[in-house]
């Protein structure tokens, strides 16, 4: 992190989007969520963030475990609902335009451990196929506001 933001005053009712932010994929997903976002519902705090390990503390969870994904869905609120691996995929898909939901709907058919299994695949794989970044990739000026300690 080459600064810390403050926390916005008020993430009520935003899904918190905890990503590993120096992998590729990860960042190419971020970008894909923030041009495809429905309404203005998500936040984003890279896994490698004093503030991603404070919350993700609070659940029982090391924020130095990059392989997955996690989603709070209030991120107001410190203790509320964690998701991971392809849950959170699915919550995060159930919030962008159109055709997003649709897959996310097909996604939720697969029992939990399939999917599950899909995502471990892919997050062992992400690094030598999508590159990984010696540091946390920084987002544009217009995307700032989305994330937190940048």
């Amino acid at each position: 992190m080459n600064s810390k933001e403050p926390i916005p005053e008020d993430i009520s009712g935003h899904s918190l989007i905890f990503y590993d932010g120096v992998c590729g994929l990860c960042n190419f997903f971020v970008k894909f969520v923030l041009a495809n976002t429905a309404e203005n519902s998500f936040v984003f705090a890279s896994l490698q963030s004093d503030f991603a390990s404070e919350r993700l503390k609070r659940h029982g969870i090391e924020a130095a475990d990059l392989d997955t994904v996690y989603v709070q869905v209030d991120g107001g609120e410190p203790d509320s609902k964690l998701l991971w691996r392809s849950d959170a995929i699915i919550h995060i898909l159930k919030g962008l335009k159109a055709p997003m939901p649709f897959f996310a709907t097909i996604l939720n058919i697969i029992p939990r451990p399939i999917r599950d299994l899909g995502y471990r695949l892919v997050a062992k794989f992400r690094y030598r196929l999508f590159g990984k970044y010696d540091t946390c990739l920084l987002p544009s000026s217009s995307e700032a506001e989305k994330f937190i300690e940048i």
